[in-house]
């Protein structure tokens, strides 16, 4: 919807659109509305494991054809304390995060393990991107090497 929207006020080229979501337990938890609803939200996560779901779409704004993706991924985040839950609640990086926590800054100290794609997390699997973006004719700098983990290993979509 997001892309489209957009795509809707353009006269030509492609529209990228992504949103991503985390699912615990069939629940979707999106960003939170303030400190409170983050706080409740750690606190789900705490010792368990979740999915992060990212959908991607690619619109053609001048046939209005759309190519879309998901990619999931599983996070793993260790027993938060509540004092953890509130320091980390206290940096504001919370806000604006589905699942309210950010994998890419301090809310990577949240985190024991991950399957899946790195970028996702983040809230764009890059891989399965530019995997779109070739697909409707976008071309891709072929010297990209694609995305990476943290610890520098290739993406598993990638390979």
């Amino acid at each position: 919807r997001k892309a489209r929207a957009v795509a809707s006020q353009r006269e030509a080229g492609m529209v990228l659109g992504a949103d991503t979501v985390v699912v615990l337990d069939g629940d979707l938890l999106g960003k939170p509305v303030d400190d409170a609803d983050a706080t409740r939200m750690l606190r789900l996560l705490s010792g368990r494991e979740h999915c992060v779901v990212t959908g991607v779409a690619v619109v053609d704004t001048v046939t209005g054809s759309v190519d879309t993706s998901t990619v999931t991924s599983i996070v793993h985040f260790r027993a938060l304390s509540d004092r953890e839950i509130a320091s980390y609640v206290a940096t504001c990086e919370p806000r604006g995060k589905a699942g309210a926590y950010a994998i890419q800054g301090l809310g990577a100290g949240l985190v024991s393990a991950l399957e899946g794609c790195f970028t996702n997390v983040v809230g764009l699997p890059l891989c399965e991107t530019a995997r779109l973006l070739r697909a409707v004719g976008v071309t891709i700098d072929p010297t990209w090497p694609g995305c990476r983990l943290p610890d520098g290993a290739p993406c598993p979509r990638s390979v």
